[in-house]
């Protein structure tokens, strides 16, 4: 065999193994129904899981659209550092949203970052912290979810470079990147500070915009909450550490009222901006859950 021969055949070798190896380590790896647990689901948890979650924030449809903008039908362009996202409709539409999903599909979406098809989303969706709530809170949020109106509403696709291969890429990202430590109460803390902790790192995902990442875009949790570039690429996300230590309130019982009231109360920077939306969120829950928010985020220096 000619040795030009040789080099041509070992190198398509390397490449099979190279590409075959890729495939094995980005494949998606769902749950099965069998891991799921059986409950009976409750539409209030979901309701306040839904409204910590910000689903609208992101999910609203473009001012343009003229649809319903209290409901979640998706279309509002998200800007990331690789590309435009159109976030999708969410409402129970069986044509153009998640109407056909089973529970699996949707657990599997919001805790794996896997879609129906076996394809990884890409993390400008917050499965990462979604990946910290229990299964029995996913299956809550999808029975809220699943209880909206319906909104016939087309999606639009990402405005992303070679959007299959990132995707597919994504896969060995999550590797790298997804953190399958179950929230653990913290049994030296009160059952509040517990309910906030857990509100703010997992279905808050408050740590998507403010804390910093590698060049990998991996969350650098030694610097969790420390403030971060905005997603968008103008001015900062500030840091939520030692917030009464910086002036910015004087207690938990100060940072739950601007939670609740906003600019209305005289705190400024937290009903327009980018915290306009949070807050807006933020003053419809319990006011033990803002509370409990308040008390943890106070604690941290």
């Amino acid at each position: 065999m000619r040795p030009g021969l040789k080099a041509i055949i070992a190198a398509a070798v390397l490449l099979g193994l190279g590409g075959a190896t890729f495939l094995l380590l980005t494949r998606a790896d769902p749950l099965t129904a069998a891991q799921l647990p059986q409950r009976t689901a409750s539409i209030e948890r979901g309701r306040i899981l839904y409204i910590v979650g910000g689903c609208i924030s992101c999910h609203k449809p473009a001012d343009t659209a003229g649809r319903d903008m209290t409901l979640p039908s998706g279309g509002r362009p998200l800007k990331t550092p690789i590309g435009i996202f159109y976030p999708p409709n969410i409402t129970p539409d069986k044509a153009t949203g998640i109407g056909n999903w089973s529970t699996l599909d949707f657990v599997n979406a919001v805790h794996l970052g896997i879609s129906p098809k076996g394809s990884h989303y890409i993390p400008a969706f917050p499965y990462p912290s979604f990946h910290h709530m229990p299964l029995s809170d996913v299956i809550d949020l999808q029975a809220y979810a699943f209880s909206l109106p319906p909104v016939n509403a087309t999606n639009r696709s990402a405005d992303v470079l070679l959007p299959w291969l990132l995707r597919r890429g994504v896969g060995l990202w999550k590797r790298l990147a997804l953190d399958d430590t179950p929230y653990r109460p913290d049994p030296s803390k009160s059952a509040s500070w517990n309910r906030g902790a857990y509100l703010v790192n997992a279905p808050g995902h408050c740590g998507e915009c403010h804390t910093p990442r590698n060049l990998l875009l991996i969350p650098d949790e030694n610097r969790h909450l420390a403030g971060a570039p905005h997603p968008e690429g103008k001015d900062r996300v500030p840091s939520l550490r030692n917030l009464v230590g910086r002036g910015r309130y004087a207690d938990a019982k100060e940072l739950t009222s601007a939670m609740r009231f906003g600019e209305t109360m005289g705190f400024d920077r937290l009903s327009s901006g980018g915290m306009g939306d949070v807050q807006a969120n933020l003053a419809q829950l319990p006011e033990e859950d803002v509370r409990a928010i308040a008390e943890y985020l106070i604690s941290l220096k």
